[in-house]
C-alpha cells in the first residue's frame, strides 16, 4: 500500500493528503473528477480528456520526456514522473525541464522506486509531491527536506550555490 505526500512548506516539511486523481488504465472508461492517465491514452484521448474541463495528469515513464506533451503542458495540472528503480535517474531531468525550460507550474510527483536520500534532490529540481509506501513518516520527510543546507549545483528552487555564496563576501 502507499500514500501521497505533498511539500507544505519546505521549513515545516510536508503533509498526507487524500489522492484525488484517479488513475485510469488505457482501456478504462473516464470516470467523473480528476484523472491520472498515461502518455499513450492522452496522446489517444486528447481532445475528450481536455473538453471534461477536469483536472488532468499524466503519467510519463522514464523514457518518456515531457516534450511530448508539447502546447499542452500548461493544461495539465499534474505530471507523474516514473522512477523504475532508484538508480534510474531520468525523471530528475525531467523535472527540472518542466519547471525551467517548460515553465510548467503544476504538480510534479514522484512515483516508483526511489530511496529517500533522493527526496531532497527531487524538491530541488521541481517535484512537490511523493507517493511513499505506507512506513514512510512526516519526521523523515522534512529530515529528507532539510538534509542539504548548501548546494553545490544550480537548480530550479532558486537556492544559491557554495560558488555564489562565496563570491558574495
Amino acid at each position: 500500500m502507499s500514500k501521497l505526500i505533498k511539500v507544505i512548506d519546505k521549513e515545516e516539511g510536508g503533509a498526507f493528503i487524500a489522492d484525488s486523481y484517479a488513475p485510469v488504465a488505457d482501456d478504462a472508461a473516464l470516470p467523473d473528477g480528476a484523472v491520472l492517465v498515461s502518455l499513450e491514452r492522452f496522446q489517444k484521448d486528447r481532445d475528450a480528456l481536455l473538453a471534461r474541463n477536469t483536472p488532468i495528469g499524466v503519467l510519463l515513464k522514464a523514457s518518456e520526456s515531457p516534450e511530448k506533451l508539447g502546447g499542452d503542458i500548461n493544461r495539465l495540472s499534474l505530471v507523474a514522473l516514473e522512477f523504475p528503480v532508484f538508480r534510474d535517474g531520468r525523471a530528475f531531468s525531467w523535472a527540472r525541464m518542466l519547471r525551467t525550460r517548460l515553465g510548467f507550474t503544476g504538480e510534479i510527483r514522484a512515483v516508483g522506486d526511489f530511496l529517500f536520500d533522493q527526496i531532497n534532490y527531487q524538491h530541488r529540481v521541481g517535484f512537490d509531491a511523493w507517493v511513499v509506501p505506507d512506513t514512510f513518516k512526516l519526521e523523515d520527510f522534512a529530515r529528507a527536506l532539510g538534509e542539504m543546507t548548501n548546494v553545490y549545483q544550480p537548480s530550479s528552487d532558486g537556492k544559491k550555490t557554495i560558488r555564489e555564496l562565496r563570491a558574495s563576501r
